[in-house]
Order: structure tokens, then C-alpha cells, then sequence
């Protein structure tokens, strides 16, 4: 599109999804559907800037191939899910630690692997698309 109002509109909402999509990550850490639903709200601002500006602008932006976010939040997701075998435990069960006054959790690892290849698999589907057309 050719719209100055849009792709204004698509870069400040753009920043807005992604700070919401944080938050949603964060906040739902410890309920399901935090990575999840944090992800594609995050893709859906990626994919709102690549309507507005076009393909290449939201790769700019994103600076990051989606292939390797989605691979890197794989990873992150199985590291996760291991973590339980050293202790005997099944896998995919949390394991907690108190770091630096904080509680980190294993849940929280998979949570961010899960946000990762959610936001890497749908743009890179979304780039793919909109590149074809």
C-alpha cells in the first residue's frame, strides 16, 4: 500500500503489539496460553507493518530471519523439556530455581520457546504469502 497514514499507523502499532505481546508472555508465565497468545500478537504486529509498508520493511524491522526465531524457539522449547531428566523426573515437568530473588521456572523456558516459534512460524508463512503476491 501506498498510504502514509497506514504505515505511520502500522509503526507505532507495530511497537504497541509487540510491548502487549511481553506482557502477555510474562504475565501468563504460569497459566497456559502466556507464549502462545503473546506470539501471535507479536506476529499479528509484524504482519500488520508488512501490510502497511510492505514485505521488506517488516524484515528491517524484525532484523531477524523468521526461520532461525521459529528454530531458536524450538530449542528453547526441548531444552525445557529435558531439564527434568537429570532429576528423575518426567519430562516437561517444571523445575524451579531462585535466582537473584526472582523464582525462574522450566515452564517459563518452554513459554518463551513456545512465543518464538509461534512468531517465527507465522511470519515466516505471512512473508511467504505476501512475497507471492
Amino acid at each position: 500500500m501506498n498510504s502514509l497514514i497506514l504505515t505511520t499507523g502500522a509503526r507505532l502499532l507495530t511497537a504497541l503489539f509487540l510491548v502487549f505481546s511481553l506482557y502477555i508472555l510474562l504475565r501468563g508465565h504460569n497459566a497456559p496460553g502466556g507464549g502462545f497468545i503473546g506470539g501471535l500478537i507479536a506476529a499479528s504486529g509484524f504482519a500488520l507493518l508488512a501490510f502497511a509498508a510492505g514485505v521488506e520493511e517488516a524484515r528491517r524491522a524484525l532484523r531477524v530471519d523468521p526461520r532461525t526465531i521459529g528454530l531458536a524457539g524450538l530449542i528453547a522449547a526441548l531444552i525445557a523439556g529435558v531439564t527434568a531428566a537429570p532429576f528423575g523426573l518426567a519430562p516437561f515437568t517444571g523445575i524451579w530455581a531462585e535466582v537473584g530473588g526472582f523464582a525462574i521456572s522450566s515452564v517459563l523456558l518452554f513459554d518463551i520457546g513456545v512465543y518464538l516459534a509461534v512468531v517465527g512460524g507465522i511470519l515466516t508463512l505471512i512473508f511467504a504469502l505476501e512475497e507471492t503476491h
